[in-house]
C-alpha cells in the first residue's frame, strides 16, 4: 500500500470519514492522498492535513493508482463521463462508496474494462472502526487484496455477494444511527436515575463498546450473553420484559425494514 495514490472524489460524510482514518495510519502518507472537494477553502480539518485538495476531479484521476469515488447517486453520472477519459485500465482500480449504483453501470459509464469495487464502509472510518462490505467483479487475486487492504486500514472488512451491498448499506452505514439512538436513550435513562450528562455517557458508551467486544471476540450469539446477565427475578430480566412489551425489537427490526425498502425504490 505504501507509495500507490489514492484519490478520494467527493468529500462529503463518508469521504472525510475515510480521509481521516487512513490518516491515523502510519502506512500511508498525506501526501500520498488526493481528495476532491467542490469549494476548497470550506474544508476544514483537511486544510492543514498534508493531503492534496483540488477541484479538478480529472487531475486527482491522473495523479493516483486507486480512485475512491465518493459522491452522492445524483452526481455519479456527471462524474465518470468527466473523468472517463482519463481512466488508465491498466493502472486505476475503481472503487465506488455511492450507495445504488451497481457494478455493471459504473463499467458502462466508463466505457472501460477497468477493475470495479462496490465498498460500503461507515463513519466509524474516521476512528479506524468502521465494517466495510466490499463486492466486486475482479479475477484478479492482486488486486482483490490491495482493496481489502485499503480498507482493513479503516477497520473491519468482508467481502459479500454486490446483491448484497444495498443491504449492507442499511445494517453497516444506516445502522451507525440506529446504535447510537440507542446510546442516546441509555444516557437519557442515566440521567433520570441520578447521573449528569457526562457520566451517563461515559458509562454508556464503555458498556456499549465492552456488549460488542463481548460478541466479537467470543464469536457468540447475543443471547447467550443476555443469559449471563439476567438472573431469576432480577432487575435485569424486568427492564428486558418491559422494553420488549413495548416493542423495542419489533421497532428495530421494522426500521431496518423500512430503511431498506427506501434504499431499493
Amino acid at each position: 500500500m505504501t507509495g500507490e495514490k489514492i484519490a478520494i472524489l467527493g468529500c462529503g460524510n463518508i469521504g472525510i470519514s475515510i480521509i481521516e482514518g487512513l490518516l491515523r495510519q502510519k502506512e500511508i502518507r498525506s501526501e500520498d492522498i488526493i481528495a476532491t472537494k467542490r469549494n476548497i477553502n470550506s474544508s476544514g480539518i483537511l486544510s492543514n492535513s498534508g493531503v492534496l485538495l483540488t477541484t479538478d476531479n480529472t487531475l486527482a484521476v491522473q495523479e493516483s493508482d486507486l480512485i475512491i469515488i465518493a459522491v452522492k447517486s445524483y452526481n455519479f453520472s456527471g462524474l465518470l463521463s468527466e473523468i472517463r477519459n482519463f481512466i488508465d485500465p491498466g493502472k486505476h482500480l475503481i472503487i465506488s462508496v455511492t450507495t445504488g449504483i451497481p457494478i455493471a453501470r459504473i463499467k458502462e459509464e466508463t466505457k472501460h474494462d477497468v477493475p470495479v469495487f462496490r465498498a460500503m464502509p461507515n463513519i466509524s472510518a474516521s476512528v479506524n472502526s468502521s465494517v466495510t462490505c466490499i463486492g466486486h467483479n475482479a479475477e484478479n487475486a492482486d488486486r482483490v487484496a490491495r482493496v481489502i487492504k485499503l480498507f482493513e486500514h479503516l477497520g473491519a472488512t468482508m467481502i459479500i455477494d454486490e446483491g448484497l451491498m444495498e443491504s449492507a448499506t442499511i445494517l453497516g452505514s444506516c445502522g451507525v444511527a440506529f446504535v447510537l439512538r440507542f446510546i442516546r436513550a441509555m444516557i437519557q435513562g442515566g440521567i433520570q436515575i441520578g447521573f449528569d450528562a457526562a457520566t451517563a455517557s461515559a458509562i454508556v458508551n464503555h458498556t456499549v463498546k465492552g456488549a460488542a467486544q463481548l460478541l466479537i471476540e467470543g464469536n457468540q450469539h447475543p443471547e447467550k450473553e443476555i443469559d449471563r446477565v439476567t438472573t431469576p427475578k432480577g432487575c435485569t430480566i424486568v427492564g428486558l420484559n418491559e422494553m420488549e412489551h413495548n416493542g423495542f425489537s419489533s421497532s428495530l427490526i421494522k426500521g431496518i425494514v423500512a430503511s431498506f425498502e427506501k434504499i431499493e425504490r
